[in-house]
């Protein structure tokens, strides 16, 4: 098992998100993978948690990446994060990804979501999961 295609896969599913005008409207530029050290905007997405597990075979090296993206908000109501969730599930559904800097894509599935209120319910949030698998290639 290898967690070295983890960086190139993060930074094609930030690009990914990055180059869509209707996600960068809603969100005005601001996706990270940190919460902002100033005071973050009213609204963002965050690239966030990540398990790894090995789905190498005798063909190569291979794992399964299950990953977190957070849509983080403090509008009243969950509509407007909401619409934002869709629209990310929308463009990771929207192939293609671009092109891995270390290894293949092999598939990128949704797999749940979770909205809750933080901050005595000042804060809302919805952790998006996907599954990736991913080969390497070198």
């Amino acid at each position: 098992m290898s967690y070295a295609m983890a960086p190139a896969l993060q930074a094609a599913i930030f690009q990914h998100l990055a180059n869509d005008t209707t996600l960068q409207a809603a969100l005005q530029g601001a996706i990270y993978d940190a919460i902002p050290p100033a005071t973050p905007p009213a609204t963002y997405a965050l690239i966030g948690t990540e398990d790894a597990i090995d789905r190498s075979d005798k063909t190569g090296a291979a794992a399964e990446h299950r990953l977190t993206i957070a849509v983080v908000t403090n509008a009243t109501g969950f509509l407007a994060a909401k619409d934002i969730a869709a629209r990310i599930c929308d463009v990771l559904d929207t192939p293609p990804l671009p092109a891995l800097a270390r290894g293949r894509l092999v598939a990128l599935w949704f797999d749940r979501a979770q909205a809750r209120k933080l901050e005595g319910n000042l804060t809302r949030r919805i952790d998006l999961r996907f599954r990736a698998r991913v080969e390497d290639n070198t």
